[in-house]
């Protein structure tokens, strides 16, 4: 776990809220918590502000 990803405790919290995989009619995603670890990133570090 890296800096500032989401620990045990706050993912137990977050997972249930996220959509579930089983009828998505897309390709499925492999780490839900990777993904939102990433976002989480981006909002930290202002990322997307670099786009514009």
């Amino acid at each position: 776990m890296a800096r500032g990803d989401l620990s045990d405790a706050e993912w137990q919290i977050v997972k249930p809220l996220l959509p579930a995989e089983r009828g998505r009619k897309s390709r499925p995603s492999h780490d839900s918590r990777q993904f939102m670890n990433g976002m989480l990133h981006v909002l930290r570090v202002g990322a997307l502000l670099a786009l514009s």
